[in-house]
């Protein structure tokens, strides 16, 4: 069925539609020749019109080196291709980005960034996608200090923004100060880094953290350390994860399946918090996990379960906030602020048609709902606002936005683009759009 989907009715899951008329010879010489000049002299002269008279507004590169994709890893280049399109088609239906996806068949991260550097003036932002760590460190740090448009790396900071708003409603719930918690990380990965980055920005204090990796509990007297563990060394007399997770109150896994017991879930704090979020099989899984004790909050990276961490929830209006407001990068503050919106969002009265599209899930603020679903559209009402303004407080926003009445009527027109009067987002939950997509698509059953 998938390969099925990805070949008809034609290859692939992109296309280019114009956005102008071209049904005339008066129409084709404004879009080329001789009209097209006319924009160019505008640049020329002033090199900030190009988003006034180009799409690089509205346009996102999803870039790879498909050296760590999925849970499939270092596949290369072209094999990464289905994966670059797929998370472009999230950024057009979701917040009706524009993208492109590109795939870089170069594993030298110095390489890999002068290629991508010049690239960049195409864009108004630039998502890097699956690029194995810890490379994917100093390729993202070095485009964000080399080019003037936001560039996140989603595999890092798109799980760690979007487990933070987990965080913050999980620990409301469970009744727990964020500068009190201690907190057990098992993995020192790209994501697993960069969530206790944002987990500190939070309040969570750096002396109750404890990061676990293949080794063990990193420690301060570990001989060779890299610089990116270093910074999470623990000095206390503990050296497994089964000693880090007695009395912790938050765990957070981004490592392999079944590393985690029910007896090490015992151990924990009062009303423990639990991220289990290695793919697709769980640090532990939910059903060994809930029966261990009956006071805990957990969530995974799957959709069959409550609490998906889903970097879908984030990137699409991340993005959408940063270059409506001309932002030159993605900052802390910006990523606190989505995070912060997702959160709250959680918290509110979930609309009908949410209620519809998920018949059969727990939809009020409490252990099983501590973050929105992903065809929630307040997430784009929310979200891209907050990142916006987070943009202009900083001062790295180009156009900052004056009109906010404006902007949100605005906000309304993008999401979800539809097909055969059924939206995308509703395809995925609808049992009458899956089989208007089945008979598209000549598919027997999906």
């Amino acid at each position: 069925m998938a390969l099925a989907y990805h070949r008809e009715p034609r290859p692939g899951k992109l296309e280019v539609v114009p956005t102008k008329p071209y049904s005339s010879p008066g129409d084709l010489s404004l879009a080329y020749s001789p009209g097209v000049a006319y924009p160019c002299l505008e640049i020329k002269d002033n090199p900030d019109d190009i988003y006034k008279y180009t799409g690089k507004s509205n346009l996102v590169a999803v870039i790879s080196n498909g050296t760590a994709v999925l849970g499939l890893g270092d596949i290369g280049a072209k094999a990464s291709k289905p994966v670059m399109e797929g998370k472009v088609v999230l950024f057009k239906i979701f917040a009706g980005l524009n993208g492109v996806d590109i795939e870089v068949d170069e594993k030298d991260p110095a390489k890999f960034v002068e290629i991508v550097k010049a690239i960049a003036p195409s864009f108004g932002g630039i998502n890097l996608e699956d690029i194995k760590s810890p490379e994917c460190f100093e390729i993202e740090r070095r485009l964000k200090a080399e080019c003037d448009i936001p560039v996140m790396h989603d595999d890092q900071h798109g799980t760690a923004i979007i487990s933070a708003a987990a965080l913050l409603n999980a620990l409301d719930i469970q009744g727990k100060r964020i500068g009190d918690v201690r907190l057990v990380v098992n993995g020192a990965g790209a994501a697993a880094i960069s969530c206790t980055r944002i987990y500190e920005s939070l309040g969570v204090r750096p002396e109750n953290v404890v990061m676990v990796d293949s080794r063990g509990v990193i420690r301060a007297d570990r001989p060779g350390l890299a610089e990116q563990k270093r910074a999470f060394a623990t000095i206390r007399d503990i050296h497994t994860l089964e000693d880090a997770m007695r009395g912790a109150d938050v765990f957070l896994g981004l490592s392999v399946k079944d590393v985690v017991t029910p007896e090490m879930v015992r151990s924990m704090a009062p009303r423990p918090i639990v991220f289990a979020l290695a793919n697709p099989d769980p640090e532990i899984s939910r059903e060994k996990a809930m029966e261990s004790r009956s006071d805990l909050i957990f969530a995974t990276g799957r959709s069959d379960y409550p609490n998906q961490i889903n970097n879908v929830l984030g990137f699409p209006y991340i993005f959408r906030g940063a270059l409506d407001c001309g932002a030159t990068e993605i900052n802390e503050a910006m990523k606190l602020a989505a995070a912060k919106a997702i959160a709250a969002i959680a918290r509110e009265p979930v609309p009908e048609r949410i209620r519809e599209a998920y018949p059969d899930a727990v939809l009020t603020f409490g252990p099983d709902y501590i973050l929105p679903k992903p065809m929630d559209p307040r997430l784009l009402e929310a979200v891209s606002p907050a990142v916006a303004r987070a943009a202009m407080e900083t001062g790295v926003a180009r156009h900052p936005i004056t009109d906010w009445t404006s902007y949100a009527e605005r906000l309304s027109h993008y999401g979800a683009e539809c097909a055969d009067g059924v939206c995308y987002p509703v395809l995925l939950n609808s049992r009458e759009a899956l089989s208007k997509l089945a008979a598209r698509y000549g598919f027997k059953d999906l």
